[in-house]
């Protein structure tokens, strides 16, 4: 399993989360509140986050990714994200980039996710 913590093999670097930041976990713990609706699973253990960034003035940058290009939502999901993440005490601002590279793919799914779609 990967997470948004660990570079992804063979991929071109992306910046580390925040980890130690205190916003950390109520910022996830808010992306864990979005779904994709094709598929019965979060966001975040589906692997579609790969760094929740908090600067020490506490402006949130995600960059994430889609399933697939084509993805249906992919003009709704970052607003999702934006209002997920909003109302967490504490949050100045939200910013939500996509990006295709690396692509998604099974394998970044958490072992939550697999277990939930059958996979295990």
């Amino acid at each position: 399993m990967t997470n948004a913590s660990e570079p992804l093999e063979g991929a071109p670097l992306i910046a580390p989360s925040s980890v130690s930041h205190p916003l950390y976990e109520p910022v996830v713990e808010a992306c864990r509140t979005v779904y994709d609706p094709e598929i019965p699973v979060n966001i975040y253990e589906l692997g579609l986050i790969y760094t929740v960034d908090i600067s020490s003035e506490n402006d949130v940058k995600i960059i994430m990714t889609l399933t697939a290009p084509g993805c249906p939502v992919a003009g709704e999901m970052p607003g999702w994200i934006v209002d997920a993440i909003s109302p967490v005490d504490g949050v100045k601002s939200v910013d939500v980039e996509l990006i295709w590279e690396p692509p998604w793919g099974m394998d970044m799914m958490s072992d939550e996710a697999r277990l939930e779609l059958g996979f295990m």
